[in-house]
């Protein structure tokens, strides 16, 4: 495992502070998101154990931002959208009482990447979308911990994180791939002989592709498990987020594609397993809650007492499982073959997606249409080649992604599958 970017046998670089030492300096990027805010729940109530120098939020909930930087005492606030600065300042101002110094505030595009190579020990990069790679590359050269609950910045980057990461610096969030990073501690690489990602199935498990046409956008956003934002949650729907992770998995752990199975798992009680070659299998399990990743991704390798809620073990309970249908949702094994093609090609495919996805919330693509116009614009896409692949590379075939999405999904949605490609 010592070549992984996520190694859980590292302890890179450094213990986690113990009793009698000074708090661990965390960078939040993205504190107003669904991850973020989870974030300064645990470190609010670990207050002697983490210390929050600096935020990041995309700017649109300004006072939700204020209040954070109030209750964490950070030094610097940063918001990616200047127009948002005047409202920031209005309500820090609010927020804070007279005579308090205000932080210092940082606003546009580059503001998350500055903070995320700022002075500390650990970014927590809860940025969705892939303009979360910049911060992501920032903090790796400036030899932060990373703790990624962007995948996106992973899976559209990979080449260029794996230049920069040193083995062990990334310790994933996502609920999937932190099970695995716990599970892969029951062995060593040459002993690991599968990945078992679980996917809880979403909204529409068992139902078949026919059945899946006429589905709305309030009947995607109704995920059964997990509270998360609309673009994660359509993804889980359509499993195109069980996609990314299945890449993600494989950039972060180095196992091929072949070695990674996804396994349907309602509850979402086992996160993800690992199967070993003496036959063994081991599962990291607990309540959806994603505090339980967030705490291990900041106190990393110390666990966080009290960072979630537990199960009851006196209350009988039953786990289900099940074979993925990747005939109702393609999207799986579409996501193996860009993971595998790499270069450009997850970029186009996770950019694609992102335009799919709100062209069916504005109503202008069926359900069905997103993953069948993500594969359209792939395959448009052709095979790239991978080598030599630089920021400027991504952008530009993220661009072209977007563009060609738009394209298609502007087209009738009556039209024939193949006239719409």
């Amino acid at each position: 495992m010592t070549d992984s970017l996520a190694d859980p046998h590292l302890r890179y670089p450094g213990a986690a502070p113990g009793a009698g030492t000074a708090p661990r300096d965390i960078v939040i990027l993205g504190s107003t998101g669904s991850i973020g805010t989870q974030a300064v729940d645990v470190v609010l109530k670990n207050p002697g154990r983490f210390r929050v120098t600096a935020l990041a939020a995309s700017g649109g909930r300004a006072e939700l931002l204020a209040r954070q930087a109030r209750q964490l005492g950070v030094r610097t606030v940063a918001v990616a959208r200047e127009e948002a600065l005047p409202v920031l300042r209005e309500a820090l101002r609010a927020a804070y009482g007279a005579g308090e110094p205000l932080p210092e505030v940082l606003a546009g595009p580059d503001a998350a990447t500055e903070l995320a190579a700022s002075d500390c020990h650990t970014v927590l990069n809860g940025i969705t979308g892939s303009i979360g790679l910049a911060p992501t590359l920032a903090a790796l050269e400036a030899g932060r911990v990373l703790a990624l609950a962007n995948k996106e910045s992973l899976i559209v980057g990979g080449p260029l994180v794996r230049a920069v990461a040193r083995p062990g610096q990334i310790v994933p969030v996502d609920s999937e791939h932190s099970a695995l990073f716990q599970a892969l501690l029951g062995g060593t690489r040459a002993e690991v002989r599968k990945l078992l990602v679980t996917a809880s199935g979403g909204p529409f498990r068992g139902r078949s592709r026919a059945q899946l046409a006429d589905v709305t956008p309030e009947e995607a956003m109704a995920h059964p498990t997990w509270d998360m934002g609309p673009v994660i949650t359509v993804n889980s729907a359509t499993l195109v987020n069980k996609g990314l992770e299945v890449i993600e998995a494989h950039l972060l752990y180095d196992i091929p594609f072949e070695r990674i199975q996804v396994v349907v798992h309602p509850q979402s009680a086992v996160h993800s397993m690992v199967e070993f070659t003496d036959g063994s299998t081991l599962a990291q399990c607990g309540p959806p809650d994603m505090r339980l990743p967030i705490a291990l991704g900041l106190g990393w390798p110390e666990r966080v007492p009290e960072a979630g809620p537990v199960f009851s073990w006196t209350e009988a309970v039953s786990w289900d499982f099940y074979p993925l249908d990747t005939q109702a949702f393609p999207a799986v094994p579409l996501a193996c073959h860009v993971g595998a093609t790499g270069g450009t090609a997850p970029a186009v495919f996770n950019a694609a997606n992102e335009e799919c996805v709100e062209a069916f919330l504005a109503g202008r693509l069926p359900f069905t249409g997103i993953v069948d116009t993500v594969a359209a614009v792939v395959e448009e896409h052709g095979t790239p080649d991978g080598t030599g692949l630089t920021l400027p590379d991504v952008l530009a075939a993220e661009t072209w992604a977007r563009a060609r999405a738009r394209e298609l999904a502007a087209r009738p949605a009556t039209a024939p599958a193949e006239a719409r490609a």
